[in-house]
């Protein structure tokens, strides 16, 4: 006889809120109001841990700072006791050893910030249900796989024709178990891109530089045609790269790496390792979190942590540094000056065989030039000096100071009189600019200049 699920109705799970601080157990309770789950709310860890023995609960939500049993032991005690329930710590501060500790001993499933988003917080906590309704079926389906096996046992020696049924619907639970596994894979990548975009909320919006990478990193996966592992690997190693730079003051996480004091760079060169510690318990972060720890290794071996040379560094740790790169120059988090696209990529070639890998730098361009706006790849721009330019050319990009102050605007045609003008200005800041120009044909740039 065949086993049968008798039908049930559908699960309403249950939420148990953790947090000493009665306003906010009330804040959320209001934000759950509504929703398809049951809200529990405990004020203390040991009073959540006799909620707990008296009923399931599918996932447990705690403030990480509270009297006599942090917020790190509580969800570690949950991962013993109740290892099914899913484990989420919420936080008003950055506190690199108890998110360590929890990560460790708790092994928790997400980690949020106060004060929250309210959109995002309901995002995480449907996902992160959704996440375990998922695991939870994955191993229904290896529990009836299991019978029917035992069951093909003993078809086997009465009935050949029912064994080669049996086998085609082994078959069918198989092709179930490997979708379910890859939905769980996706909402893996699914939940790190979320918690980047919390982690981005560190940043004002003009050095915010997650969601810009994660694209340029996707784009080159697509173009050159990676394995869905390999590009999966980039692309949570993407989301998460600077993870470790969340316990940073709000001052060192938006001041350029080549302006920080030695106190100061001495931690900007653990952030790596940091990050790295942060995801390395989770197993499907595994390969994602050894190329963040070797993302800033350098191509001539003067990199960090590890001082690694050439093909040494994981081929992910090389592209994803040039990704981090192109995007964090643009935002003012390398160097003072905030570069333009074409600028940063420039400054990639200038340093290709020394900071970057030679082989991957024009192949990186042309992914640019698909996911955003330079003009480095149209033959008919060239990239000159001051003392290069000439009467007649005309401006392809808007030329600044290096103080940000605009100069002249593109399309703006080079007179003398303006060429003269810019070597002046350039001696006066005792800066040196690179200028996009477009050269004319002879006939127009008489034509123009003449105009």
């Amino acid at each position: 006889m065949e086993e049968q699920s008798a039908p049930t109705p559908a699960h309403r799970p249950a939420v148990l809120l953790v947090d000493d601080e009665e306003s906010i157990l009330n804040s959320l309770r209001r934000l759950l109001r509504g929703q398809p789950y049951e809200v529990l709310l405990a004020s203390s860890g040991a009073q959540a841990l006799e909620m707990l023995a008296q009923r399931p609960v599918d996932l447990v939500m705690s403030d990480a700072r509270m009297p006599n049993m942090d917020g790190a032991t509580l969800l570690a005690s949950v991962r013993q006791l109740y290892p099914a329930t899913t484990r989420i710590m919420l936080t008003g501060y950055a506190d690199p050893s108890a998110i360590i500790k929890a990560i460790n001993e708790g092994q928790i499933d997400r980690y949020i910030s106060k004060p929250w988003n309210d959109e995002e917080m309901l995002l995480i906590l449907r996902q992160a249900l959704e996440h375990q309704h998922l695991a939870r079926e994955r191993e229904r389906l290896e529990r009836l796989t299991r019978v029917q096996n035992d069951q093909l046992k003993l078809l086997n020696s009465t009935l050949e024709k029912h064994v080669s049924a049996r086998t085609a619907e082994l078959q069918q639970t198989a092709d179930m178990l490997d979708l379910a596994y890859e939905e769980l894979k996706h909402s893996y990548v699914t939940g790190t891109e979320v918690f980047s975009l919390l982690a981005n909320l560190r940043l004002p919006p003009a050095k915010q530089t997650n969601r810009q990478i994660i694209e340029l990193v996707r784009g080159y996966c697509k173009v050159h045609r990676l394995d869905e592992a390999a590009s999966r690997d980039l692309t949570m190693a993407a989301a998460l790269y600077n993870i470790g730079k969340l316990s940073w003051t709000d001052s060192m996480m938006t001041t350029p790496s080549d302006l920080l004091h030695s106190t100061d760079r001495d931690r900007y060169r653990g952030y790596p390792k940091q990050s790295e510690s942060l995801l390395m318990t989770l197993d499907p972060m595994k390969d994602a979190a050894r190329l963040i720890l070797h993302h800033q290794e350098h191509w001539d071996g003067s990199g960090f942590p590890d001082r690694l040379k050439g093909e040494a560094i994981p081929l992910g740790s090389r592209l994803l540094k040039l990704a981090v790169d192109f995007v964090e120059l643009q935002r003012g988090l390398i160097l003072e000056r905030q570069m333009n696209s074409d600028e940063a990529l420039l400054y990639l070639r200038q340093y290709s065989g020394r900071l970057y890998d030679p082989e991957l730098i024009e192949d990186f361009i042309k992914v640019c030039a698909l996911v955003s706006d330079i003009t480095l790849t149209d033959p008919s721009v060239k990239v000159l000096g001051t003392r290069e330019l000439a009467a007649g050319m005309i401006l392809a990009r808007n030329l600044n100071a290096d103080n940000g102050m605009l100069l002249l605007n593109a399309g703006k045609v080079l007179s003398a009189l303006l060429v003269d003008k810019l070597i002046s200005f350039e001696a006066m800041e005792g800066a040196k600019y690179k200028v996009f120009v477009k050269v004319p044909e002879e006939g127009e740039a008489a034509l123009l200049a003449g105009s």
